[in-house]
């Protein structure tokens, strides 16, 4: 008897280990496969919320099919405690390995609304604008110039008070850090004094920030990420270059920067000052005498004068040997491997050729011509508007 009772014992194990593992083998499948999303959502993970709650919008919303494999899926996979705060575009029939990933992953929200001050050369305003998770594009809700509208429009205020909002700065290439600083001093989601750093220190990019952020330390952000890029190309500049520091590439940098808006024209906008600086010729750029008038503190404004170009400013390239004291703008990575990587060409001038690019030259007489033809162009538009 107590045989047949080892036998069945032993036999409903089995059955028990058996039916435990094909619960395993499904709970893995129901974990890896394909979710039940049949469209794309916005994910708001707040702060302070757990893993369970996520689960638990997710099962509501559809996008899995049972929140208690997603539980244990990510305390199996240890994610559980890597939970982040953030709005997150779910792909549709994302898989909760793929979700639990998405949320745990960290960096910038991928979705949801957003306020961007963009902080321009010449200008600055505040967009608003909403993630549209079926398409995958932002939509529009407002855009304002912060300096000109007071007071702001109802879509800025409105959106500042949810609890999801996120807001991003974006500086662009070529701002000056003082422009930096005075439109910081708008963003009222920041706080606190900041000074002006030195010119070029900063890096043009996107930067995410919270409310109650300090200006000072995303200034502090803005000049270590500039720190990384001067080191990563100054490792990888070209030989035999006429330029002996990090700073002096940062200020030639930032003269390439200044003299073209055409992306692919940068390396041999490059060229050109470094075949000057190597021939000992003056480099004669208009942008490091507007600074030297301006110091950096907004827009001239009107064309320069000949008193102006004659005037002896330490920026004043018509008339000093060699490079400026200091940058004239803070340099993007492009004009900085650019300056420290430049076309191998035998240009010693360039001229505005009416495309928004330039005309190059090895010679004097054949810059003249391509003056010549640019003046011709400028004539031609000036009768034209009238």
């Amino acid at each position: 008897m107590w045989r047949n009772i080892a036998s069945n014992a032993l036999t409903f194990l089995v059955v028990i280990i058996f039916l435990f593992g094909g619960v395993l083998i499904w709970g893995q499948q129901q974990y890896d496969g394909a979710g039940p999303l049949s469209e794309p959502i916005c994910l708001e993970v707040p702060r302070g919320t757990n893993m369970s709650r996520v689960s638990q919008n997710l099962a509501e919303r559809g996008a899995v099919s049972s929140p208690t494999i997603f539980r244990l899926g990510a305390d199996y996979s240890d994610k559980t405690a890597e939970l982040k705060a953030g709005s997150y575009l779910v792909p549709e029939n994302s898989s909760m390995r793929e979700i639990v990933d998405i949320v745990t992953r960290g960096g910038a929200s991928t979705c949801g609304t957003e306020v961007v001050y963009r902080i321009g050369v010449t200008s600055a305003e505040v967009e608003v604008r909403e993630l549209d998770p079926a398409t995958g594009r932002f939509v529009e809700l407002a855009e304002f110039d912060p300096a000109a509208e007071a007071p702001a429009p109802e879509a800025y205020t409105e959106v500042r008070g949810r609890a999801d909002t996120r807001y991003r700065i974006a500086l662009a290439e070529g701002v000056t850090s003082w422009q930096v600083v005075e439109e910081l001093k708008s963003v009222d989601v920041l706080d606190g004094e900041v000074e002006v750093p030195p010119e070029g220190s900063l890096a043009p990019d996107s930067y995410e920030v919270s409310e109650g952020d300090s200006r000072a330390e995303l200034i502090d952000r803005m000049r270590r990420a500039q720190e990384i890029i001067i080191e990563e190309e100054w490792a990888n500049r070209a030989d035999g270059l006429p330029i002996e520091t990090p700073e002096e590439a940062l200020i030639l940098a930032s003269i390439v920067e200044k003299e073209t808006g055409v992306p692919e024209e940068r390396p041999q906008v490059a060229s050109v000052f470094v075949n000057r600086l190597e021939e000992g010729m003056r480099l004669q750029t208009d942008p490091t005498v507007i600074y030297g008038l301006t110091n950096g503190e907004g827009v001239l404004g009107r064309g320069l004068r000949q008193s102006e170009l004659r005037g002896e400013t330490p920026y004043n390239t018509y008339v000093i040997d060699g490079l400026p004291p200091t940058p004239i703008a803070n340099p993007g990575r492009a004009s900085i491997r650019a300056a420290l990587n430049p076309a191998l060409t035998d240009y010693l001038f360039f001229v505005a050729d009416g495309t928004g690019g330039h005309a190059f030259a090895q010679t004097l007489a054949e810059h003249n011509d391509n003056v010549a033809r640019w003046r011709a162009i400028e004539a031609e538009r000036a009768s034209e508007s009238q």
